[in-house]
């Protein structure tokens, strides 16, 4: 029955912890209240669920005054303020709606189930999820689990079942997962969820039988607690068994145990018995070379218990009698008792002979241990005993101490009574046991030193290993050559398509992908998730496996230059892919970590410097205004009075040179880009130009129509870097109608709304669309004639640009920069200088307005000098596959 209290004061801890949790429970609905009250209101399906949550979680916890109060605080209906005029040409309830569709259909894409074949790009990885706060238990079943795993090749990963979120994490990178004592509270159902989506297959272990509601309620210590508590203590024999029974396979530590793993309905469980571990093997070699026999003289014969917890005591209760009455008829036998224990009252008949010593870490406790002649393990007949394993006999013979245990399943199954250790039942049985061992040194000597041979054989690590493990997990798969292995990073990727730089990366991993011998895979961010909170999230895109993670907001500089937690799970990525190189893109957010791993790794990488972000800490060398700094060479001095606050610029600017420094090589998508980072220190041979492609229209060029406006697009934002203000001054300025505006909102695909073009005052037509995709981009182009490009500040490329040139559009762009470089001036666009004041941006549109007609028949003469995706793509594939090539091979 001893076992039976422990697992209940167990229980109700764990209950307790959950318990706990309400407060995180309660105060994360108050933040989106918060939200809420300031106007942030989502409607449909997602405000029906963020209230209903609120609701059940405060009036199940006997909140209902709260949640009245918040009712009070809520907004009857979202409203919603329109200034309607010509420039506004569509509804924006309906926008909001498309932005709330599209940001629940990218989250659906994240959360699309994953084909378990995707595992067989992966190195393969065990994580085992566990109760480590029992100590002896995370030993024989967790840490010795890990080492027996390794020893086979598997790589592995343990984790606190509490840490719901770094577990969560962990589920992305591994290929198998074991959930060694885990209760099925919400949070853990969570992991199951993901598991199941990720594939994974699922193992849950145990070695007590803490999942069978039957034999709790047979269990008399039970009647000791208030009704709440024996409640308490049944739901949390459930929630074990929910667990259990929500995995596909189980792992027992006796043979009792696995068959009641089959009753409860798991058809595939394993027996994997306790055993030696390494440190159990140095310690008692240690010991034994130390003290080959007890310190105290032949005027002892000391018996050792260790108990451990109060929860033994009615186990003692078996042997106490017969050993109080051995020690009455021998002298020379004392006990000692190790740990907590509530001694019966025939022990006073000899309690001057009884010392109790305080609970040991363990080696200290062997340390004790071995210092007995006779050490014990008595154990109550229970179904819940004989689910036990045979731990007392493991560590006593591994030091050569005789042994005198009951019958239970796992002693007998080992146990040759009277050649490695002594079975007894009955009080006889004991006494007679112990003044047996007591008056026979030579006797205790034999049987001490058969069991270890014994135990050496049986339970070695290698014994275990080789006939218990390795039948139920075998040995980890090889994983198939591919000829090259790239990781490709970026800030931004699929579903989530945002900036040049995102278009340009997901390119080139399509490109490459493609290749029979190339696999790649992703590291990226990921949006705001219902309950993910910080965990990443692996998900397929462009038939990739894509790993995204939580990333600091976009106002957090010092944050985006160094993210640890990003840091941490591209480690996990490498180690789970292996990759023989990584492609570094856009990575601020994810921050300079990634570029540190792939060093400690020994791992080359190779970036592509798609602005200046490496050298500027607001990306595109511009003021606070978004005004062109108009810096060559930086001056960090300058740098330090545009950003009065920033107290990290000299150490930013140290990591960045360290990181490009170490790279394999660094490549630009312009000359005028590379020029850049020549002036500024970085060494020309380290600068190679891979200049970006772009795709060809695959519909044929729509043109307009005489007499129609003349159409302009802008793709670059609300940015001011971008132009948006000075397109805004000069739209405002036109005394004419005969012109219509596209203005990109390039956020709607990140569900965020951020141009707002009804408060212009203008005479023409402007609408708002979405970013174009791949498939929708002739169409984009097909609506416009003319695409400016007023950026104020140097471009590393402007891809826009020549996308636009390819279709046969006129192009009005700034200089200098690489969005430049393929312009003719008055050829196939108009050339304008940085700067903030509109008059030459005005001129230029004017200009257009005045030959409208000119422009409905015009043809790009210079479309055969761009580059295509195709053209980076190879220039890219041959520059890895030459780095990996010609690397030095580790020895």
């Amino acid at each position: 029955m001893a076992g039976f209290v422990n697992e209940t004061h167990h229980l109700r801890h764990l209950i307790e912890i959950q318990r706990n949790t309400l407060s995180w429970r309660i105060t994360a609905p108050l933040r989106v209240i918060r939200h809420l009250s300031k106007g942030e209101l989502p409607t449909g399906s997602k405000i029906t669920y963020v209230l209903g949550r609120i609701k059940d979680v405060y009036q199940e916890e006997g909140g209902k005054a709260v949640w009245s109060r918040i009712q009070a605080r809520l907004p009857k209906k979202p409203t919603v303020s329109l200034k309607k005029n010509k420039a506004s040409s569509s509804d924006s309830v309906a926008n909001k709606a498309e932005i709330l569709e599209k940001k629940e259909t990218i989250e659906d894409k994240y959360l699309k189930p994953v084909s378990a074949e995707c595992l067989s790009d992966f190195s393969p990885s065990y994580l085992i999820i566990a109760e480590l706060s029992l100590r002896q238990c995370a030993k024989y079943r967790v840490w010795q689990k890990q080492e027996q795993l390794e020893s086979l090749g598997w790589h592995v990963r343990v984790i606190d079942w509490r840490e719901i979120f770094v577990a969560m994490t962990a589920l992305q990178t591994c290929t198998n997962v074991i959930f060694y004592r885990v209760p099925a509270f919400e949070s853990v159902e969570k992991l199951l969820d993901e598991a199941k989506r990720l594939n994974l297959p699922t193992w849950w272990e145990v070695d007590d039988l803490i999942f069978s509601e039957e034999h709790y309620k047979n269990n008399a210590n039970l009647d000791s607690l208030s009704a709440s508590e024996r409640a308490a203590v049944l739901s949390g024999v459930k929630l074990f068994r929910n667990c259990l029974l929500a995995c596909d396979k189980a792992i027992a530590s006796t043979r009792v145990l696995a068959q009641e793993m089959r009753n409860a309905g798991i058809k595939d469980v394993s027996i994997i018995e306790n055993a030696i571990d390494e440190q159990t093997l140095s310690i008692s070699q240690q010991i034994l070379q130390e003290h080959s026999a007890p310190d105290h003289g032949p005027e002892e014969v000391r018996i050792v218990y260790g108990s451990g917890t109060k929860t033994h005591d009615a186990d003692f209760r078996v042997a106490a009698d017969g050993i109080v009455a051995a020690m009455l008829e021998d002298e020379r036998l004392t006990l000692h008792i190790i740990g907590d224990l509530t001694l019966p009252e025939v022990c006073d008949k000899v309690k001057n002979r009884i010392k109790k010593l305080e609970g040991r870490d363990y080696g200290l406790y062997m340390r004790l241990l071995a210092q007995a002649d006779i050490t014990i393990s008595p154990l109550e007949k229970t179904i819940f005993n004989d689910c036990k394993s045979n731990i007392k006999f493991l560590e006593a013979a591994v030091l050569s101490v005789p042994v005198i245990c009951s019958p239970a399943d796992a002693f007998i199954q080992v146990v040759r009574d009277g050649e490695n250790a002594v079975i007894a039942t009955t009080p006889q049985d004991w006494k007679n046991a112990v003044l047996s061992l007591a008056a026979d040194d030579v006797k205790r000597k034999a049987i001490g030193q058969t069991a270890r041979q014994d135990v050496l054989e049986r339970y070695s690590p290698q014994s275990i290993t080789q006939h218990q493990v390795l039948p139920a997990f075998g040995r980890p798969y090889k994983k198939e050559e591919s000829g090259l292995s790239v990781v490709s990073a970026n800030i931004y990727f699929a579903p989530r398509s945002f900036g040049g730089a995102t278009f340009v990366a997901e390119e080139m991993v399509n490109y490459l992908s493609k290749k029979s011998d190339i696999s790649v895979s992703i590291f990226t961010s990921r949006p705001d998730m219902e309950w993910r909170a910080n965990a990443a999230i692996r998900y397929r895109a462009y038939d990739c496996n894509v790993i995204g993670v939580k990333v600091p907001p976009d106002g957090d500089r010092v944050g985006g230059v160094d993210n640890p937690l990003a840091t941490e799970v591209f480690r996990q990525w490498l180690q789970t892919v292996q990759p023989d190189i990584v492609h570094l893109h856009a990575t601020q957010g994810l921050g300079l970590g990634l570029t540190r791993a792939c060093q400690e790794a020994g791992i080359p990488y190779v970036i592509t410097l798609h602005d200046a972000w490496w050298l500027c800490d607001r990306q595109f060398m511009v003021t606070g205004e978004g005004n062109f700094c108009f810096q060559n060479k930086i001056d960090l001095r300058i740098c330090q009075m545009c950003e009065p606050s920033a107290r990290h610029l000299h150490e930013r600017a140290t990591m960045m040179r360290v990181a490009m420094n170490n790279a394999a090589l660094l490549l630009v998508p312009s000359q005028s880009h590379k020029n850049l980072f020549i002036v500024n220190g970085v060494p020309e041979e380290k600068l190679v130009v891979n200049r970006n492609g772009f795709v060809w229209p695959e519909k044929p060029r729509v043109r307009r129509k005489p007499g129609q406006p003349l159409r302009f697009g802008y793709v670059g934002g609300a940015e001011t870097v971008k132009g948006y203000p000075l397109i805004r001054k000069v739209f405002e300025k036109l005394k004419t109608d005969r012109w219509e505006l596209i203005l990109v909102d390039n956020k709607l695909n990140l569900g965020i709304r951020s141009v707002f073009p009804e408060s212009w005052k203008v005479d023409g037509v402007i609408k708002t669309v979405p970013a174009y995709t791949q498939s929708t981009m002739d169409d984009f182009y097909n609506s416009i004639d003319v695409l400016l490009f007023p950026s104020q500040c140097k471009e590393s490329y402007g891809l826009t640009v020549r996308e636009a040139l390819a279709r046969d559009i006129w192009v009005v762009v700034t200089e200098p920069g690489g969005q430049v470089e393929d312009i003719i001036e008055d050829e196939n666009g108009t050339i304008i200088p940085i700067g903030s004041n509109p008059a030459q941006l005005q001129k230029a549109v004017e200009d257009l307005l005045a030959k409208e007609a000119e422009l409905l028949t015009y043809e790009n003469p210079y479309k055969d000098r761009l580059a295509t995706f195709d053209m980076q793509g190879q220039e890219l594939e041959s520059i890895l596959r030459t780095i990996v090539r010609e690397r030095p091979q580790a020895h």
